[in-house]
């Protein structure tokens, strides 16, 4: 038994990540293209940023369902080995994004939050997709693309930015990995 135990948790810290869900992708997406005209509609910036951590929130609640759906339907857990290594892998990048978003917030640096969230945000996809499938790394580089972009845009662009990174990124390769990955 203790052989079979051993050679289930090989198994197990050696496979990919799949549970990564294309429709809560697509979700997520759809989550950030309704927040972008409530943003929009904000001319402070700490409610601003106020209505788009509702919109983060929201949509970390709609990708931790359907990945644990994907998971459930496949009769694994969400963290089981490579999914636990995706999850420390993220997590790190998104905790830098807090932690920048609470010391930018209040000061004229707030403009440069769209840029830094997709460049953090994207970061950890980068790292938590080394434990995926393909798609998953490709997509985090195209969110650091968008955030490096984002940097050098006017700030009244700043809602716009956001419903094409988090909006369209999300869409577009939701839909990828749902063609080629299932759920």
């Amino acid at each position: 038994m203790d052989d079979l135990r051993y050679i289930r948790q090989t198994m197990e810290r050696s496979g990919s990540f799949t549970h990564v869900s294309g429709m809560g992708g697509v979700a997520m997406g759809l989550v950030a293209l309704l927040g972008a005209p409530l943003a929009s509609q904000v001319t402070r910036p700490g409610p601003w940023v106020g209505v788009w951590m509702g919109v983060a929130g929201t949509a970390l609640v709609v990708a931790t369902v359907s990945m644990r759906a994907k998971a459930r339907a496949a009769g694994e857990t969400l963290l089981s080995g490579p999914g636990r290594k995706f999850a420390w892998s993220l997590a790190p990048a998104l905790g830098v994004g807090a932690l920048l978003t609470l010391a930018l917030a209040t000061t004229p640096a707030w403009t440069l939050l769209p840029g830094v969230w997709l460049l953090l945000y994207g970061a950890g996809v980068v790292t938590g997709g080394a434990f995926s499938v393909r798609v998953v790394p490709a997509m985090g580089l195209t969110f650091m693309a968008a955030g490096a972009v984002a940097l050098f845009l006017p700030t009244a662009w700043a809602d716009a930015v956001m419903a094409a990174g988090f909006g369209g990124l999300h869409i577009i390769f939701g839909a990828v990995i749902w063609r080629k990955h299932g759920g």
